[in-house]
């Protein structure tokens, strides 16, 4: 059964972006999926990028365009200033981990809902109200996000280390358990080709 490992950052705007589509896809050819948040930041510290805001003014500028014009390709909503960006993105990371760890909800939903708050409704995603509210919409119990907080601190320090070793550098970033790599979501017709293949 073929695999993905989604390393994504619970404020990246690109990952906003994807929406629901990577899903869609792994649904489609029966692929199973396993959420991997991690600190963007520190991600681009390891792999030769960097933060947005030490960035030249031309890459600065460029991103902007870009976001702008991918919302507009995929028709999503997007607010180009959020009021509550960057925050601290461990919080809503660990209440992942916890998620997926329990089951019996919807990861995807979680983190959409999370990646929405910052980018459509200027919410903090760093605070404990708006993680719950999050999680109940994958159908989480919303006490997850008070609980396995070491685990979870363990395990998103662990999706950092292991992004690194599979040659993830941004995010959204697609690993199958081929070693196949698709980094951006407007990659995911090209991952939903290279499962086809896979089948």
């Amino acid at each position: 059964m073929a695999h993905i490992d989604y390393y994504f950052a619970t404020i990246s705007p690109f990952s906003y972006l994807a929406g629901m589509r990577m899903e869609e896809v792994a649904a489609k050819h029966g692929a199973t999926i396993t959420y991997k948040p991690l600190d963007i930041m520190a991600l681009f510290g390891r792999t030769g990028g960097t933060a947005p805001k030490d960035r030249h003014i031309s890459r600065i500028e460029y991103r902007l365009i870009e976001l702008e014009r991918q919302a507009k390709d995929v028709e999503m909503d997007l607010n180009m200033k959020p009021a509550h960006w960057p925050t601290n993105m461990a919080p809503s990371s660990y209440a992942l981990i916890a998620a997926q760890n329990a089951g019996g909800g919807d990861v995807g939903k979680a983190a959409f809902a999370l990646l929405r708050s910052c980018w459509v409704d200027d919410k903090d995603i760093s605070q404990d109200d708006v993680i719950k509210a999050c999680l109940e919409e994958g159908g989480f119990d919303p006490s997850l996000a008070d609980s396995g907080l070491l685990e979870g601190a363990e395990t998103y320090a662990a999706n950092l280390e292991q992004a690194v070793e599979a040659g993830v550098f941004g995010a959204p970033f697609y690993v199958t358990n081929d070693g196949a790599r698709f980094w951006g979501q407007d990659r995911i017709g090209a991952l939903d080709a290279h499962l086809a293949n896979l089948g």
